[in-house]
């Protein structure tokens, strides 16, 4: 569908649109002129957004794309997919980028388990030290597919530029498996894309951001779509939890290290000189690295970066050890407490350095010393080192900032106070740090999802004032939702996902009666979301033993999310799967998983949607308590306020 507003042009991906997208993307289109203007338009349908092509002389538009999951960066780039014909030839390159895991097509690093195994294993055939040795050692295992990529790269750039188009991930690997390139390098093809969709974590998570979106330029139109959960998304980038595991592998990795230090010394002490010299001079700047040898970036915000010489202190390697071997034994020795302990950055920091020798700068300059210290020892296989990584991620961030973080050491789970587990969390209670870069360096910025309420309570959670806020009705083509609430069960018992209700059996025995009557009287898919992962857990073991799971695959098939992306993938495939072929199936998902946030379930794929109670924090958690009281403090949010808005 192609129509006018203004002197815009916009081209839809499809025949009608909704009555709210009229009035939406006026609202949105002055974002492609307008400076500095963080806008917020609420379309009904998350889904189909229209794509403005102008057709006057302007400067050209580019678009960075934000969604949830991978499932939605596929489904928009299929979108914008659509609107090509429409387009003058040639106008428009529009790609995905993901990591390693969804984007390499090397045989030998997609056989590990894990994401960052993956990139451990990339690591491996593309570090610059592994491909000079293989001049020496022709046997050593490089990446065929990006040494083609660099030959041809280093034969000119237009050698590995991608003709205009739509590239999906499936596209772009398929683009890496028969021209022998490699995938993973398209971050370098961003400057030259018209369109980038990619995940929050891009733009919002400092580790990722200052490698991947650096070059991204100040004109660019930033959306983040299903954005009604940003500011989580916001405090997680920033929060930093450790275990007694956590600290345990640190110190293997300390070992570890250290051997490599006394084998550098016996075979090549000038590379440990030069690096030596190189601190006193100042870190050397990460975007110097070659893309094979950076890891993740600095955890704080490139604004609070410190730009100076490491301290003396921890200038030599074996030093630098010793400083984190102190550090993880004072946090060992926090960890054995039995009591509940909260207190403030600047608290925590006076203790470490009175108990542990170790000051805030020398604290600051953890992470960073860490990246320079691995790239002398020239170690390969990151994700054995993710140990000591987390516990350099939270010696940075408590040594940068001194408001708006809470250090909370719970000895157990005090829905669980019978089971030992230990843990220090760094929590960040300010979503408004993470997000503030974004805004001060993007000229124009759209916040929008199908969920945004209250409205206005997202400027006041993110501390900016919007150029355009605006919010539409939903409208739908048929009657297709009826909404019940149901407090009793057939028995006329009380039903309710109360903390202190939830495990009666009585209520799990009607919540799975009212699971059964559901998938025998209604076709196709059926949907349901509980409160969290631990309580689904707990209630499909309960029906497992009174019988009323097989009663339930009696009439349809049971397919469950899990915490790991790949198990829920397959699940999720299967379930469509199941009713494609009419035999019908159950997915249970939790409102807070992955799936909530970003599957649709339509047509046959969801018939009904069961929810399991209102999935409300759990508020008696230390964590959430202590973010209400800094909302409060600072922003002048109530508490019963924010606790509606994040469940809703």
């Amino acid at each position: 569908m192609k129509f006018q507003i203004e002197e815009v042009t916009v081209y839809f991906p499809y025949e009608h649109i909704y009555p709210e997208h009229a009035p939406s993307t006026p609202a949105a289109t002055p974002c492609s002129r307008c400076p500095r203007a963080p806008a917020k338009p609420r379309p009904s349908s998350p889904s189909s957004y229209p794509t403005p092509s102008t057709t006057p002389p302007l400067p050209p538009l580019k678009l960075l794309y934000c969604t949830r999951t991978v499932h939605e960066m596929e489904k928009t780039l299929s979108e914008l997919r659509l609107l090509l014909p429409y387009l003058p030839p040639n106008r428009i390159l529009a790609l995905g980028l993901s990591s390693r895991k969804n984007l390499c097509v090397n045989p030998l690093a997609l056989s590990a388990a894990s994401r960052d195994s993956v990139d451990s294993a990339c690591r491996r055939l593309t570090a610059t030290w592994v491909r000079s040795a293989t001049a020496a050692d022709p046997s050593v295992p490089t990446c065929s597919f990006f040494e083609s990529f660099d030959r041809a790269a280093d034969a000119g750039p237009d050698n590995v530029l991608l003709p205009p188009g739509v590239y999906t991930l499936q596209d772009l690997r398929a683009v890496g498996r028969d021209a022998a390139g490699a995938p993973t390098s398209s971050p370098p093809l961003d400057p030259f894309a018209s369109v980038v969709v990619y995940s929050y974590q891009y733009l919002l998570d400092p580790k990722v951001a200052t490698i991947i979106s650096r070059e991204m330029q100040r004109e660019c139109v930033v959306v983040f779509d299903e954005a009604h959960n940003i500011d989580n998304v916001c405090i997680e980038a920033l929060s930093v939890s450790v275990r007694k595991q956590t600290l345990d592998g640190a110190t293997r990795n300390l070992s570890r290290m250290a051997q490599e230090i006394d084998r550098l010394k016996a075979t090549d002490a000038n590379r440990l000189r030069a690096e030596y010299n190189r601190l006193v001079d100042g870190l050397a700047q990460r975007g110097n690295l070659p893309m094979t040898d950076a890891w993740f970036s600095n955890p704080t915000l490139p604004d609070d970066i410190l730009k100076e010489a490491v301290p003396g202190n921890i200038r030599r390697a074996e030093h630098f050890l010793s400083v984190l071997r102190r550090l993880v034994q004072y946090l060992k020795g926090r960890l054995e407490t039995e009591n509940v302990e909260t207190e403030g950055p600047v608290a925590f920091v006076s203790s470490v350095n009175s108990q542990a020798g170790i000051d805030q700068k020398m604290l600051r300059f953890c992470y960073d010393r860490l990246h320079s210290l691995m790239l002398t020892l020239e170690i390969t296989d990151t994700d054995e080192f993710l140990h000591i990584q987390t516990v350099c991620d939270f010696a940075t961030l408590v040594g940068t900032y001194t408001r708006g973080f809470s250090i909370i050491i719970e000895p157990f789970d005090e829905r669980m106070p019978h089971i030992p587990d230990p843990v220090l969390q760094l929590s960040c209670h300010d979503a408004s740090l993470a997000i503030k870069p974004v805004f001060d360096r993007f000229q124009s910025v759209i916040i929008t999802s199908g969920t945004l309420s209250p409205i206005d309570l997202y400027p006041r959670l993110l501390n900016f004032n919007p150029v355009i806020s605006r919010s539409f009705t939903m409208s739908l083509t048929r009657d297709c939702i009826c909404p019940m609430v149901l407090t009793r069960g057939s028995d006329q018992l009380p039903v309710s996902t109360k903390f202190d209700m939830r495990s009666d059996p009585g209520v799990v025995r009607n919540y799975g009666r009212l699971l059964l009557e559901m998938v025998a009287a209604v076709p196709d898919g059926i949907v349901c979301f509980f409160v969290s992962y631990s309580y689904m857990d707990g209630i499909v073991n309960s029906w497992n033993e009174m019988g009323i799971l097989q009663d339930v695959m009696q009439h349809k098939l049971v397919f469950i999310e899990t915490q790991d992306v790949v198990e829920t993938t397959l699940a999720l495939d299967n379930y469509r799967k199941a009713c494609d072929c009419g035999r019908g199936a159950v997915f249970f998902s939790v409102a807070r998983g992955k799936v909530a946030e970003g599957i649709d379930f339509d047509r046959h794929y969801g018939r009904l949607v069961i929810m399991f109670g209102v999935p409300f924090q759990y508020t008696l958690s230390r964590i959430l308590l202590a973010r209400l009281e800094y909302l409060r403090e600072t922003f002048q949010i109530k508490e019963g306020d924010f606790l509606t808005f994040d469940a809703l």
